[in-house]
């Protein structure tokens, strides 16, 4: 039987949200580019594919969106004390590189999107590096989105890599972020490939080195 999928209750997420952009805004000096792009609130579920650079990645994401959330995550962070289980409570849901794991993510993917959900996906399936180069993008994100037709969402976060990157035991602060939300667009192929190289390039075109 599929797990059941989760949500913070409206207020609670509201709340969560707007915590998350203040304490950023100090901690940060976060700017959103592109706010206008992000979906009107809605039933419809969309797929937000983002590059990824640190574990904050999600938080700052979602946080000016208004709409119910779930994220595809990396299954050895569900259990990590506290961490696996606010990622949890706030609507995440375990993938890794077993095929078997990435099927049944597949399936609760589609069911998020059919519920409605904004779906935050990370399709390197890894942070980058000090370098802040993007990685090689596996083709999951864009297959989900082919599947039910959904519309996709490309954001690309700038500075991330001089925050907390891949071989970092701890975040650095006071440092400048910038989160660009891209023009959606729906998948015009069944080409997993193409589509996942258009994605790419939609990220790329935020990229500030």
């Amino acid at each position: 039987m599929p797990p059941e999928l989760r949500y913070p209750s409206p207020a609670v997420a509201r709340s969560l949200k707007g915590f998350a952009r203040a304490v950023s805004k100090v901690l940060w000096r976060i700017e959103y580019v592109g706010l206008d792009n992000i979906p009107a609130e809605g039933d419809t579920g969309y797929v937000v594919a983002a590059n990824h650079q640190t574990y904050v990645d999600p938080v700052w994401i979602a946080a000016p969106i208004r709409q119910k959330t779930q994220f595809m995550a990396f299954d050895g962070a569900f259990g990590w004390f506290f961490i696996g289980r606010l990622i949890k409570y706030l609507g995440a849901f375990p993938v890794s590189q077993n095929p078997k794991s990435f099927s049944s993510a597949f399936r609760t993917a589609l069911r998020a999107l059919n519920d409605g959900a904004v779906l935050v996906i990370f399709p390197e399936g890894s942070r980058q590096i000090e370098d802040g180069e993007l990685l090689e993008m596996k083709e999951g994100a864009m297959r989900i989105a082919i599947a039910q037709r959904s519309p996709v969402l490309p954001v690309t976060i700038v500075g991330g890599n001089r925050i907390w990157p891949r071989g970092w035991a701890l975040p650095k602060v006071f440092r400048r972020l910038r989160v660009i939300y891209h023009e959606p667009f729906v998948p015009e192929t069944d080409d997993a490939v193409a589509e996942t190289e258009r994605l790419r390039n939609a990220i790329l075109s935020g990229q500030i080195h």
